[in-house]
């Protein structure tokens, strides 16, 4: 916009007329994405250190000062070191966000809370979009300071929410404080302490944690050893194709490419995309639960690649008012698969799969491989779409490029995705773990056989028990059912729920007697 070159010019050229050169440009444009980077990476160390509601609390802190910075800014200088910090607290959010929503949520709502981090993001979205289009007219310094301050408002809204929620309880029990995390339980479960559910869901919590204890404590180099390294491959996978389905071209650039394949009003049209992304995403959150992850994932894979690959036929062969309605139609549906399947998925999975000790650490490594894809593509997209010289001049072609990952990420998902709907943190790790008593693989081979939906479910139902208890023929005193009954390795439906006397049992069990103790790290 004329406003912004206007006020933070360096350079004038010989008919008077001020302008940023290119190398300005893209450091104002890739430094927020050089501080998400920074900021997913030290995630780790602030969530596993001052906590995960503090880190949200100081993370929505480094955001507001970095948008005051870009506010207050008169020169260029200033306003990168802003746009640096801000992306550092982007960059902290987009982990400890989806990390505290993961270790707090009740598990037969988990994937919908999760998937609220991504409505937020869409929400947000159509909200720059709106006010974008209302301010990029103006001739004063409005036309880019209102959608920047207004940022923080949000943040705000994070960091003081924040203050009036409870620390995640398996954080407190990883730091070793079990009272502490009994209380924020019963506040986050609104259950009294020692109601029979929440001393269940605890006793849970509490036991895996101290066969993890025994392990040492976790480094890097332990998130890429074994069975872990597996999962965070898998987590960076579905964060690094979330990216290459082409979604992010749409958002980016889609105003440019509708433009040049004769759809009138672009801007329009970018607004209603982004209105189909925030609508869409809604009936995802029940889906997620409803269908499960790696089905929704699986078809909504499926359908963005057809999309896709139909889009670039179009573009190619025609150039006409109605191919022109069809581009839009398609894009549409397409956005509509992303928001309903990967929007959501991408940070729900990754959410979960990570046992508590390396948790915080993979799930950093999984954000970053996210905002570097992203950055890659915002910086290679044009030279790969323009025409000119030095450019490829895909065009349209690009989309075959799009449908290629869509249907790369159908073989991930039946290749690497299990079932975890349903069921809690701790017995996901008994999904994914791999003993003898796991190699049940509960992949996905067809979502729409219903029979072997339900024997996937039986098979989780027998891998979470096997995990814990795993020495075969062994006794284990516990009530095991399966058919949709508790699936409690710690506390059977017919033991007493006071605490006392499950904790004896978990004595018991800890000192060896009828089970082998399994190393739930997987590495």
């Amino acid at each position: 916009m004329d406003s912004f070159v206007r006020d933070y010019h360096t350079n004038v050229d010989g008919s008077g007329k001020p302008y940023i050169t290119s190398s300005q440009t893209s450091l104002i444009v890739s430094i927020l994405s050089a501080g998400t980077v920074m900021g997913s990476i030290s995630a780790n160390f602030f969530a596993d250190w001052i906590g995960r509601r503090w880190g949200l609390v100081l993370a929505s802190a480094l955001f507001t000062v970095g948008v005051i910075l870009q506010v207050l800014s008169t020169a260029l200088p200033l306003f990168i070191i802003g746009r640096t910090i801000t992306g550092v607290g982007v960059g902290l959010i987009s982990v400890m966000v989806p990390l505290y929503q993961a270790e707090s949520a009740p598990k037969w709502i988990r994937g919908s809370i999760i998937g609220c981090y991504q409505l937020s993001i869409t929400v947000g979205l159509l909200l720059t979009t709106i006010i974008s289009n209302a301010t990029h007219l103006r001739e004063d310094a409005g036309a880019y300071r209102i959608p920047i301050s207004l940022q923080a408002i949000l943040s705000l809204t994070l960091g003081i929410g924040m203050l009036f929620l409870p620390e995640s309880p398996r954080f407190l029990v990883k730091r070793g404080h079990p009272e502490a995390a009994a209380l924020a339980l019963s506040k986050l479960r609104a259950l009294p302490r020692d109601h029979p559910t929440l001393q269940e869901e605890l006793c849970e919590i509490e036991w895996f944690h101290e066969i993890e204890c025994d392990l040492g404590k976790a480094t890097w180099a332990d998130c890429f050893r074994g069975n872990l390294g597996t999962r965070l491959w898998t987590g960076c996978g579905l964060q690094a194709l979330q990216q290459l389905t082409g979604i992010n071209f749409i958002f980016y650039y889609g105003t440019t490419y509708f433009k040049s394949s004769g759809v009138s009003q672009p801007f329009i049209i970018s607004l209603i995309a982004n209105i189909v992304n925030v609508i869409a995403t809604v009936p995802g959150l029940y889906l997620v639960e409803r269908a499960g992850r790696a089905p929704l994932l699986f078809v909504g894979a499926l359908g963005m690649g057809f999309c896709q690959l139909i889009i670039a036929i179009v573009g190619l062969t025609t150039s006409t008012e109605v191919s022109s309605k069809v581009l839009v139609a398609l894009t549409c549906i397409y956005i509509a698969f992303f928001a309903m399947t990967w929007g959501l998925g991408g940070w729900i999975v990754t959410g979960e799969i990570f046992p508590l000790r390396v948790r915080a650490k993979s799930m950093s490594m999984t954000a970053a491989t996210n905002w570097i894809v992203n950055w890659a593509l915002g910086y290679s997209t044009p030279y790969l779409v323009d025409d000119g010289p030095g450019s490829a001049s895909l065009g349209s072609k690009i989309c075959f490029l799009w449908a290629g990952f869509c249907f790369l990420s159908v073989w991930f998902v039946q290749k690497f995705i299990h079932e975890t709907k349903g069921i809690s943190l701790e017995q996901v790790d008994g999904v994914y773990h791999g003993s003898t008593a796991a190699k049940i693989r509960n992949r996905l081979s067809s979502v729409t056989n219903a029979s072997l939906r339900r024997r996937d479910t039986v098979h989780v139902n027998e891998i979470i028990p096997l995990h814990v208890a795993a020495a075969s023929g062994a006794s284990t005193g516990l009530n095991i059912q399966h058919g949709g009954a508790n699936l409690s390795p710690v506390v059977s439906e017919n033991q007493t729920s006071k605490r006392a006397s499950s904790e004896a049992n978990v004595s018991s069990l800890e000192r060896g007697h009828g089970i082998q103790r399994v190393d739930t790290s997987g590495s």
